[in-house]
């Protein structure tokens, strides 16, 4: 039977389903569109964790290897970068906050990056035997041969490490400024994993023989790094943003000297951020001094180098696990509050390897601890940056914080390598240390989170944006 056109007319039409909407600045994403946009992202982390995961640890190697000091290891590895960082990052920073092209103002940034990080990784993988090489060129006039090696694995790490400094200083602007932000948390879970899952590959399947492959793991990483990140600066889109930005109006351009006016005036010109800054740097630091030296720790115990890797591997495995459960945590609970807990446990598990990390099998539970908690941490406080710092002046106001880590990592990593060199090498005392910063780190969260309640909480916070001296 076929009903009257006036009957067809006059049926409700069926309700539809509307689709969810993603915003984020001029960008919008439908769920399918943001999960090819996590896709993107997530493909460009893995390429970049590969790298940060592999290419530190084997050169620790190395230098060891290589007859470096402890109190050398601790100025290239954990002095050199912050130096950099120091006069770099903040530079970086300001001009791509205020760059605005047709590639936006991130991406060109880390295209310029990418080929310099490649050629310095071919370059260490290389050092060795450019070094032995010139050693015997150079004859009786040269250094040693394991010195000259040190020299050139010292110069391309240098060159890592400036192509490092520029992409950390805007790879989270560029994920802040594309990721809507109730989803950050999330999102970091998922960044986190994939991280975790690079670090897993390598120290399960290359770390154990780094000493004798390292040259075809640092071809390989370069060749990943270079193809992953260029693939994702390609694939992911920038939004557009305003020609000016709120607080530059007004202000006329007069050169260097004008800019780093306008960028310590706004940066530290509230000292709410001079609170957040120095929260997020000791808790930052807090994991050095364990990091720094935890492969000089386990050659002393006699450790054997599969149960390291298996060690770490273990500890990433466990925070692979907790990633995305501890960023759907942050996105309920907020992020500080979640790192103040943290700061609690690693400063007792910390206090615990101390004390009884005496041997290899104690190193080992010691070892895990503080890579899971630290891992919880790095978690957990990943978006926090994002939700309290301006979000368009972001990538500026997150190198203002990057100054006084950087500072402190000049300071701390040396220190503690002279410590240990007149300590007997007793690498207990990294426990020590970095028991202690996580109790200085939580009382400064804590003093932080009580100013962070007074702008607005977790519901209502707007973040100070100052233009003059300090209030």
């Amino acid at each position: 039977m076929t009903l009257p056109p006036s009957l067809i007319a006059s049926a409700p039409a069926l309700p539809q389903t509307p689709r969810k909407i993603w915003t984020v600045g001029t960008l919008s994403y439908t769920t399918a569109g943001l999960a090819l946009l996590f896709c993107w992202l997530l493909w460009g982390d893995f390429a970049w964790s590969m790298k940060d995961r592999a290419i530190p640890p084997i050169m620790q190697l190395l230098f060891k290897k290589f007859g470096a000091s402890d109190t050398l290891a601790g100025l290239l590895f954990g002095s050199l970068s912050p130096a950099l960082g120091l006069v770099l990052g903040p530079i970086i920073s300001y001009r791509s906050d205020r760059h605005r092209g047709p590639w936006g103002r991130r991406i060109p940034f880390l295209l310029v990056s990418t080929p310099i990080a490649v050629l310095s990784i071919i370059g260490l993988a290389f050092s060795p035997k450019i070094g032995a090489h010139f050693a015997q060129w150079m004859g009786p006039h040269s250094w040693s041969a394991d010195a000259t090696v040190l020299l050139f694995l010292a110069l391309f790490w240098m060159l890592f490490d400036v192509a490092t400094v520029i992409t950390n200083a805007v790879y989270a602007a560029l994920i802040n400024d594309v990721v809507p932000q109730p989803i950050m948390g999330r999102f970091y879970g998922f960044f986190r994993a994939f991280g975790l899952i690079a670090a897993i590959l390598f120290y399960l399947g290359a770390f154990g023989d780094a000493e004798t492959t390292y040259l075809w793991i640092f071809l390989g990483v370069g060749a990943l790094y270079g193809v992953g990140f260029t693939i994702m600066c390609l694939r992911v889109k920038e939004g557009t943003y305003p020609p000016h930005l709120p607080m530059d109006a007004g202000r006329k351009t007069g050169g260097f000297l004008q800019s780093a006016r306008t960028y310590f005036q706004q940066c530290f010109g509230h000292r709410y951020y001079w609170w957040l800054f120095g929260a997020l740097t000791v808790a930052g630091v807090a994991t050095g001094p364990v990091n720094l030296f935890s492969i000089f720790f386990a050659t002393s115990v006699h450790m054997d180098k599969h149960l390291y890797g298996k060690c770490l591997a273990l500890t990433y495995c466990i925070s692979l696990v907790l990633a995305y459960p501890l960023g759907w945590l942050a996105d309920r609970v907020h992020p500080l509050r979640l790192g103040i807990g943290i700061l609690i446990l690693y400063a007792a598990a910390t206090l615990w390897g101390g004390f009884f990390a005496k041997d290899a099998r104690m190193l080992a539970i010691a070892l895990v601890a503080h890579g899971v908690i630290a891992g919880t941490w790095a978690t957990a406080t990943a978006s926090l940056q994002q939700r309290l710092l301006p979000r368009a002046e972001f990538a500026q106001f997150a190198s203002a914080g990057g100054i006084l880590g950087n500072l402190s990592w000049i300071i701390l990593a040396p220190i503690a390598g002279f410590l240990l060199d007149h300590l007997h090498h007793d690498y207990r005392y990294t426990f020590f240390m970095g028991s202690a910063l996580a109790l200085a780190a939580l009382a400064a969260c804590l003093i932080l989170h009580g100013k962070f309640m007074a702008l607005g909480g977790p519901r209502h916070y707007a973040a100070p944006e100052p233009v003059g001296p300090a209030q």
